[in-house]
């Protein structure tokens, strides 16, 4: 949902804002509401020459009204060996629309971008940080960028994140009326289509588009934002050429760049075999060539041309052990090749929306899997994680289109969803009271799924922070600590399993001739979430999961239970809680179920939402009664 100024508001403005500088006082109160910054003016302008040329030309002209918007202010511009930038001009203006400085071509750093994850790299990155000792401040910059080869065009959307507004921003393709490319716009954008001599230009624009105020548990941007995705149909890019115009001519360019490319070394080709020689199903085959890839190869990034698209040869892998994505999900094909068992390529948008399937485009999808079919049943192996188990792949891989790549094209089919039931947490607490100050803790958490994968790098600290972490996060006051583990005890399982000891501080509270003793002392909710009077933005939770908490109390002797509280049932459209209180041969037993939805809601169910954690925090803070009978 956007928000722009009414009508009468527009025409007024427009009639009185023919600038002739970039002065704050021209921005309209209401684009101030909510903004650190203002975007006066962005214009977008892609000349399409040909299937293998093409001119993009940007002009952005951005407010900044405090210290939170210096991030934005500054010009970052990625190119490679297949693109050039130049004429880049850059000015700062001061709250006036002053001219302050403008940048000369020596302030403007070009340099390798060479990410922490990646070795093979050919990316280069233009950059200019503007700066102001006052505020608000002024920037502008542009550019012109020519491409050698399209595999996608620039993008556009009017809002760039929360706490920005729009007075004014656009975006023009020009292409000749031969080429073939496609575009897909968000809900109610309208196109201006016109014809200028042997050309189309189509043009997108939004203008007086108020800011949004950063809102819990928003989902994101594009969801609220007009936007503008296209991409050619027919391209050249590095020496190869492919047609986008649906998924399965994708899956046949992706199919095309790999062939001949899973070819491992002979004597490699006998260590694989060897390794499998006595496995009975192809289900062990896979686990042993699976275990085998976790344990000898890791991770790169390639961003080298159309290496940034083609695996990287499953022989070299072989040889060096490591690999992107690509690389590491073709040597883990061509190993269960080696062992004739047939494994497909799968191209997935990792933790972004399931790819469209009425438009095909390169950039939906940023990773790679393998799905290897056995019978009736597909597993899918995440290749870059020496953690997962086998068929694991992870929330942000889970419930989700994806292009499966086959020598007859790519085929659109979906990862498995994990339910909340299975992202569940699971724990199991001990509370042994020796006397009213002497207490034994013993904690036993299993972790299943997304929240296993949440969790699991608690693995690989070292022992001294994890005590840490675990002193840290115990809701339970710890006296003295005992011992913390917390390991993937069986293999096969997405599943971490966590225990912990210590002794506990005094957890009764006397009031007169009573104690009272909080029961929940473990996956407590203690705050409700911030109240929103007027919200205005969709909001979800991150993924669906199930928590289960029980908790045995052991009393002293010469204490008794006088009162426990009714069992507690809260319902909603977000998820159900449980309560439940028992006393059973001198234990005291609390139990606790909180299982939630992943569904996205709209603004107007916020409120009850908050209601609902109103609710839960309450019956969190539920006591029991006990009294001393010696």
């Amino acid at each position: 949902m956007k928000y722009t100024l009414g009508l009468m508001a527009l025409l007024f403005f427009s009639h009185g804002n023919a600038q002739t500088n970039w002065d704050v006082a021209n921005i309209h109160e209401a684009l101030k509401k909510d903004a650190t910054i203002v975007i006066r003016n962005e214009e977008q302008f892609l000349d399409i020459k040909g299937i293998n040329a093409a001119k993009y030309d940007y002009k952005i002209t951005a407010t900044i009204f405090s210290k939170a918007g210096d991030d934005f202010a500054a010009m970052e511009e990625v190119y490679d060996k297949f693109s050039t930038i130049y004429n880049i001009k850059a000015v700062l203006y001061d709250a006036t629309g002053k001219k302050i400085k403008e940048y000369k071509s020596s302030d403007i750093k070009d340099q390798s971008l060479i990410s922490g994850f990646s070795i093979f790299e050919d990316n280069r990155l233009k950059s200019l940080k503007f700066v102001s000792n006052s505020y608000p401040y002024t920037i502008e910059y542009s550019f012109s960028q020519d491409f050698k080869g399209l595999l996608y065009f620039p993008q556009w959307r009017d809002l760039k994140d929360f706490g920005v507004s729009v007075e004014k921003s656009s975006y023009c393709i020009q292409k000749d009326k031969n080429y073939q490319m496609k575009y897909l716009s968000s809900t109610g954008l309208k196109v201006d289509s016109t014809s200028i001599g042997g050309k189309i230009r189509y043009k997108w624009e939004s203008s007086q588009v108020l800011a949004l105020a950063k809102e819990p548990m928003a989902v994101g941007i594009d969801n609220l934002s007009s936007w503008i995705k296209a991409s050619p149909n027919l391209f050249e890019y590095d020496g190869s050429t492919g047609n986008f115009d649906n998924w399965n001519n994708f899956g046949q360019w992706i199919y095309k760049l790999n062939e001949g490319g899973n070819q491992l070394p002979e004597a490699f080709k006998i260590k694989i075999r060897d390794l499998t020689q006595a496995a009975r199903t192809p289900e062990e085959k896979m686990r042993i060539l699976y275990q085998y890839l976790q344990q000898n190869t890791r991770y790169v990034s390639v961003q080298l041309g159309i290496g940034g698209f083609r695996p990287v040869l499953a022989e070299k892998v072989a040889t060096v052990n490591y690999g992107d994505c690509k690389g590491l999900s073709n040597f883990m094909k061509a190993m269960l090749n080696e062992v004739g068992i047939n494994s497909h390529l799968v191209m997935i948008g990792n933790g972004k929306p399931s790819l469209n399937a009425q438009y095909s485009s390169i950039g939906q999808a940023n990773h790679m899997i393998l799905a290897v079919p056995i019978g009736k049943d597909t597993t899918f192996l995440e290749c870059t994680s020496p953690y997962y188990p086998m068929g694991f792949i992870g929330y942000g891989n889970s419930n989700r289109n994806v292009l499966l790549v086959t020598e007859a094209g790519g085929k659109l089919v979906k990862t498995p969803a994990y339910s909340a039931s299975q992202n569940y947490q699971v724990s199991k607490t001990k509370i042994k009271f020796n006397n009213e100050n002497d207490i034994d803790v013993l904690i036993n958490t299993s972790y299943g799924n997304s929240q296993f994968e949440d969790n699991l790098r608690k693995t690989v600290l070292e022992p001294s922070e994890q005590k840490k972490r675990a002193l840290e996060n115990s809701n339970i006051p710890i006296e003295t600590f005992g011992y913390y583990k917390c390991d993937q005890k069986d293999k096969t399982k997405p599943e971490l399993v966590e225990e912990l000891s210590f002794k506990s501080k005094p957890l009764l509270s006397k009031g007169g001739d009573k104690y009272f003793l909080l029961l929940n002392q473990m996956n407590r909710r203690e705050a409700v979430p911030i109240k929103i009077a007027d919200r205005k933005t969709f909001f979800s939770v991150p993924y669906a999961y199930e928590d289960k908490d029980e908790i045995v109390f052991e009393l002293p002797q010469g204490y008794q239970i006088d009162f426990i509280p009714k069992d507690i049932l809260i319902e909603s459209d977000f998820g159900i809680y449980t309560a439940t209180f028992e006393k059973k041969d001198g234990l005291l037993i609390y139990s606790r179920t909180q299982k939630m939805n992943d569904k996205i809601y709209p603004p107007e169910k916020y409120s009850e939402y908050v209601d609902f954690y109103k609710k839960i925090v309450q019956a969190d803070k539920q006591k029991a009664v006990i009294t001393k009978t010696l």
